[in-house]
């Protein structure tokens, strides 16, 4: 309850200061974006078979096909500069691109690489790298438009949601122990049955993706089931240590233009991802 007339109390205040970022320090230069960027590039529908076929021929590794809200699924998928990126410290989140398809809808959408690049890797962004992969995309989905969803590119380094809101680097601590021991709790749970994948990116960081529970991901229809692809929930296991992404920030970067009152609706979804996610490490 504390939580929540917390949360609540800091959405109040959103009303007089508005959503709030830290990123002054990482102003845009050279010749990355000095605007807007969209969250997701997204184009005409198309079955799973033939969008993994084609990030296979463009040269990304498929890691798997998660159903992510009923008639959506999500293809979480790789690459070497992807994982190169995510081998450094603290940047494991940027391993993996999704591709969402949402049967109900007709409509695919991709994460965009400089979008959650910029948001994932701060200050260690390199723009060549990421809109390299950005161009590779667009190149095997033609005909890709921009999503309503977007942010000022200055504003993703250092972006909350609002005054008491977690940033990136604000992660909730799962379970501790040896990474493998870790691995092996997430593994032995439930026999893995929510494990979506899981990506080795350096001798000491493993990605993994997890399912939370049935009724707790109802809140991505609640809000929108145009942006589900941001499930399954990702958990870095690295230094003896299992962590997410604070689900306050984790939401709002997928949906940034998630207004107070749909926050306000979802104001227990945070407590409850994180009571899902901690059960594999009790």
């Amino acid at each position: 309850m504390k939580k929540l007339l917390n949360f609540l109390a800091g959405l109040a205040i959103l009303t007089f200061v508005g959503c709030g970022h830290k990123g002054a320090e990482l102003k845009a230069k050279g010749d990355e974006p000095k605007g807007d960027v969209s969250t997701y590039l997204q184009g005409a529908h198309m079955s799973v078979d033939d969008a993994k076929a084609k990030l296979s021929s463009g040269g990304f590794e498929v890691l798997n096909t998660f159903e992510s809200v009923k008639d959506g699924n999500t293809i979480i998928f790789t690459c070497p500069s992807l994982k190169k990126e995510a081998a450094k410290p603290g940047r494991a989140n940027i391993a993996v691109m999704r591709l969402y398809i949402d049967d109900e809808t007709k409509t695919i959408s991709l994460t965009n690489p400089v979008y959650f690049g910029r948001a994932y890797m701060q200050g260690d962004y390199n723009h060549a790298t990421f809109s390299a992969i950005s161009e590779k995309l667009v190149k095997i989905f033609p005909n890709l438009t921009p999503s309503k969803d977007k942010m000022k590119f200055e504003d993703l380094a250092g972006y909350h949601f609002t005054i008491g809101m977690p940033y990136y680097e604000d992660t909730e601590i799962l379970g501790e122990g040896t990474n493998a021991d870790l691995l092996a709790k997430l593994k032995e749970y439930q026999k893995g049955k929510a494990i979506a994948y899981e990506l080795k990116i350096s001798d000491d960081t493993t990605l993994v993706g997890y399912d939370i529970g049935r009724g707790t991901k109802r809140f991505v229809s609640k809000i929108g089931r145009e942006n589900a692809g941001l499930l399954p929930w990702p958990i870095v296991v690295s230094g003896g240590k299992a962590t997410m992404l604070k689900a306050e920030y984790y939401i709002a970067m997928n949906y940034p233009l998630l207004g107070m009152g749909q926050f306000a609706g979802i104001a227990s979804i945070p407590g409850d991802i994180i009571k899902d996610l901690n059960k594999p490490f009790k």
